[in-house]
């Protein structure tokens, strides 16, 4: 080797390792110490802050050719990036369901990106842990223990997994090896008219088409209608088609009702179909002292999604999509070339993890749920999950009570849904003001709501999962929407009366 060396011009190696690693050692102490400190204090900060545009034009410099230190990179991370998040950490923050992450968590990801390792497969350890920790998942929601599962990007990939799963036992033929178009009959899903729009991302990624997945109308507290679902599927065997799959939610995303899961089930047993249950919002409840009780059947799903993000408050991103026949799991995703082959023994003998799912490069997302778990345990994130359905349920006592406000529907879980209504306004204007006061929330950096719109009517939206959030923060924000309320209407008083001025 010495001699070949010798004869060829070879050059200079270079690593991305660093060449001090006691000044690498210092840095990284600054940042665990700024880390720790942006959490302590986090409430003191604004819930949301828009980026300057200063700031956003240093984001669209060009390519860096040549180096910067380290530290320097690490200024700018902490002036043009950490001042101005999405927010979910913060516990005014009610926008949309996410979760609101955890230290222990953000420590394991770092973990997991210094250890590198590609949960693809093989014989590793945090292969051994994400197993482990879809164990823990399908024994969380009652699922059998020959169940299957994989840990995916979050709901929508976990929802795709499930449904791709459900049209292949539903299609009657090798869909894999035929395709879509060789179907005997053209397949059925159902949902009510509150499911997720990733179902119909799925629908239409799965080749069946938007008209394929039908939308079936909810009772008065946006629960399905399973009268209404018995009819739709009898009409659709009746014309020639094939029903595939029933969709339930346990928490939808605009109200967080759940669907009858026992009676979807027994339908779904009697028409020879899947249930796969949408359990994004929802599904942890089963881990809840009191809210279990709201999931009943969860565990006859016949594929289910979850999030971790969410009330398990693990940083983005973490779903979990678990499948009762695992036999059918894997058959769904399963490919093995040559270059994957397992063998007796050695790195490739391990589980190869990529069969259950899309992703062959996989990162290693188990180890800040299995960390937090085992930090707090389960029992822990249960009771908040009973918290903040508690909180919700003061939340909307407080906007009942408040003439100027209107509670849309009764808080089924963690999500309220209102507005600020003073009466004598149409719908447009009702919906503008709502608006406002929402958007004024935000740029305030007080809290962070969003918006809906329920039988027709516009309202707020404040979906509470989050750890950090006390009382006190939603007397705060039912006090922040009259007084921004109030004021609007005296803004458009003197804005009629001007215009009706100036048309003398």
């Amino acid at each position: 080797m010495e001699a070949v060396r010798a004869d060829v011009e070879v050059a200079a190696e270079e690593s991305l390792d660093p060449a001090d690693w006691f000044a690498v050692t210092e840095a990284a102490h600054r940042v665990v110490d700024e880390a720790i400190a942006y959490l302590r204090d986090v409430r003191t900060q604004p819930a949301w802050r828009d980026v300057p545009a200063v700031v956003r034009e240093r984001f669209a410099e060009p390519l860096p050719r040549g180096p910067q230190p380290l530290a320097e990179v690490l200024r700018l991370v902490s002036q043009d990036a950490m001042p101005y998040p999405m927010g979910n950490v913060h516990p005014r923050f009610w926008a949309w369901y996410m979760g609101s992450s955890n230290l222990t968590g953000a420590l394991a990801d770092f973990l997991a990106a210094i250890q590198g390792s590609n949960l693809g497969g093989g014989n590793h350890a945090a292969v051994l842990i994400e197993r482990q920790v879809i164990d823990w998942c399908r024994e969380m929601v009652g699922f059998p223990a020959g169940a299957s599962g994989t840990l995916t990007s979050g709901g929508s990939m976990a929802n795709l997994l499930g449904l791709t799963v459900a049209r292949n036992v539903k299609a009657g033929i090798d869909i894999r090896e035929q395709g879509v178009a060789a179907m005997p009959k053209p397949l059925r899903f159902y949902g009510s008219d509150q499911i997720h729009s990733c179902h119909r991302k799925a629908i239409e990624t799965l080749g069946l088409g938007n008209q394929a997945l039908r939308r079936i109308e909810t009772d008065a507290a946006f629960r399905i209608d399973v009268s209404a679902l018995r009819a739709a599927i009898a009409q659709d065997r009746a014309a020639g088609l094939k029903p595939a799959c029933i969709i339930a939610n346990a928490g939808a995303v605009n109200t967080g009702a759940i669907d009858d899961l026992e009676a979807l089930a027994d339908l779904a047993a009697e028409e020879d179909m899947w249930l796969h249950i949408d359990g994004c919002i929802g599904a942890l409840l089963a881990i809840a002292p009191l809210g279990h009780q709201l999931v009943p059947g969860l565990g006859r799903a016949d594929s289910l999604a979850l999030d971790p993000h969410k009330w398990l408050h693990a940083p983005f991103d973490v779903g979990c999509c678990l499948v009762r026949d695992a036999v059918a799991h894997h058959g769904t995703f399963a490919a093995t070339p040559e270059y994957l082959e397992s063998a007796p023994r050695g790195l490739p003998s391990g589980h190869w993890l990529h069969e259950f799912g899309l992703q062959t490069s996989r990162g290693f997302r188990a180890l800040k749920v299995w960390m937090a778990l085992k930090e707090h345990g389960a029992e822990k994130f249960g009771r908040l999950i009973d918290q903040n359905i508690h909180q919700a349920h003061y939340l909307a006592s407080l906007v009942e009570k408040e003439r100027r406000l209107t509670l849309m529907t009764p808080a089924a879980i963690n999500i309220v849904c209102f507005r600020y209504d003073p009466g004598g306004l149409d719908e447009p204007a009702i919906k503008a003001l709502n608006t406002e006061i929402m958007l004024r929330l935000q740029e305030a950096g007080t809290a962070v709501l969003s918006d809906t719109t329920l039988r027709g009517k516009h309202c707020l939206r404040a979906a509470i999962c989050n750890h950090r959030t006390r009382y006190s923060d939603l007397d705060l924000l039912v006090s922040e929407i009259l007084r921004l309320g109030g004021e609007l209407e005296k803004e458009d008083a003197v804005s009629v009366d001007r215009a009706r001025r100036e048309t003398r």
